[in-house]
């Protein structure tokens, strides 16, 4: 992969070629690349260009075992093993979440320049967030592919590569916005559990995730006006017509006011809240 002190890169061609990449340390390695070279003005984005899509999408290591959710397990705070079932488990969404903006990148042509760019940004952090968790991970005893992992965020990406409006309204702001309300009591129990420091990486990951959201959102606005569409009844529509997860709460209402839903979508939540503090 061409590093960032190399002529300049296309970014939709280097996001796929980072997405084929089935190992973790090097697909970081190489969207941190992408970012340094964006940062160096070393980047440029061709939204007209089209590609085929490679058979090993997304790249991935051998492990971790791909089960159906219910079968990942339990994560009790009570012990070492629970606590880092629950990082690894974290770890393997936030893998998952640098694949699905890499794919946002390389799939939607003709989109505004500071579309791909937002994307690549989530693409940054998300990797930073896996590292995090990968390291603190090791910290207690295991390594990224010990446990299973499901693939639920994955197949709602896959599902909704045939139109970039679908995957803003179901992946960014249904799938990545349950983290928003899931982070908070997480943060809490590992908090309380005596693990400081994977509440600290928590913190971190809830302050990037509403600027993903928000990404979403505004990308999600922004189609439906070119579209001319009303964003409320038509995300309730692609929502039926894909199948989208039902979202229960307790919901962040705050955290999701910060990224940008609009109070008649705010409205829904409040009854359900996370209690103050959370």
């Amino acid at each position: 992969m061409a590093r960032p002190h190399d002529t300049a890169l296309e970014l939709r061609a280097s996001a796929l070629q980072c997405l084929v990449e089935p190992d973790p340390v090097a697909k970081t390695g190489g969207v941190a690349a992408l970012v340094e070279a964006a940062r160096g003005g070393r980047l440029t984005v061709d939204p007209g260009a089209g590609f085929a899509e490679p058979a090993a999408i997304p790249g991935r290591p051998a492990r971790p075992e791909l089960v159906p959710p219910r079968l990942v397990g339990r994560r009790s705070m009570a012990t070492v093993e629970g606590r880092a079932m629950l990082v690894h488990a974290l770890a393997h969404i936030e893998f998952n979440a640098v694949n699905l903006a890499l794919d946002a990148v390389w799939r939607f042509a003709g989109m505004p320049d500071a579309y791909y760019r937002d994307w690549l940004r989530v693409a940054g952090e998300e990797a930073l967030h896996f590292k995090l968790l990968a390291g603190h991970l090791q910290t207690l005893g295991h390594a990224y592919g010990d446990f299973p992992g499901h693939d639920s965020l994955w197949e709602m990406v896959a599902k909704t590569g045939g139109d970039v409006l679908a995957r803003m309204a179901l992946v960014p702001r249904t799938m990545e916005a349950r983290g928003l309300d899931a982070i908070p009591p997480l943060r809490a129990k590992l908090a309380q559990a005596g693990d400081p420091a994977a509440a600290r990486i928590l913190d971190v990951l809830l302050g990037d995730e509403v600027g993903h959201v928000e990404i979403g959102n505004r990308w999600y606005f922004y189609l439906c006006k070119q579209r001319g569409l009303e964003p409320v009844a038509t995300y309730d529509d692609l929502t039926v017509r894909y199948k989208a997860p039902v979202l229960k709460g307790p919901f962040n209402v705050e955290g999701r006011r910060a990224a940008g839903f609009t109070e008649a979508e705010l409205a829904r939540y409040a009854l359900d809240a996370l209690p103050a503090g959370v």
